[in-house]
């Protein structure tokens, strides 16, 4: 896991500049770049760059660019390969993670009160 690399890629798909993202982390563009080639990175600063990116520390954390180029592959609906070259989503491909990873959190906090429930209602039926 290359969370350097991650924060690199989703900086890019923003379209956001090195300088404006230290800008706005209050740091220099050589620490953003530093932060760019490392393994690691605190979890503290890694909660102030998934703010400036617009994303939670979970989605940079768990980013893959292939599910990107999956997800953008998908949605064309043009025969026409030689125009895949050209296209452009009209959508953020970002935000389009950040949505799945939110439906996946809300499905799993339904099952978890699912189970809740049903733990509740064997309670009540060992009481009796």
């Amino acid at each position: 896991m290359h969370l350097g690399r991650k924060i690199s890629r989703i900086r890019e798909l923003r379209g956001i500049k090195q300088e404006a993202m230290a800008q706005e982390l209050g740091v220099s563009q050589q620490t953003v770049s530093r932060i760019e080639s490392s393994d690691m990175v605190e979890e503290e600063m890694l909660a102030r760059i998934a703010k400036v990116l617009e994303v939670t520390p979970e989605v940079i954390k768990h980013f893959n660019e292939e599910a990107v180029f999956n997800i953008i592959g998908n949605t064309v609906n043009n025969n026409d390969n030689a125009a895949l070259f050209n296209y452009y989503p009209t959508f953020n491909p970002v935000d389009k993670i950040v949505s799945l990873y939110d439906e996946k959190i809300a499905l799993l906090e339904r099952l978890l009160q699912s189970e809740r429930e049903k733990i509740e209602l064997y309670k009540s039926f060992l009481k009796d």
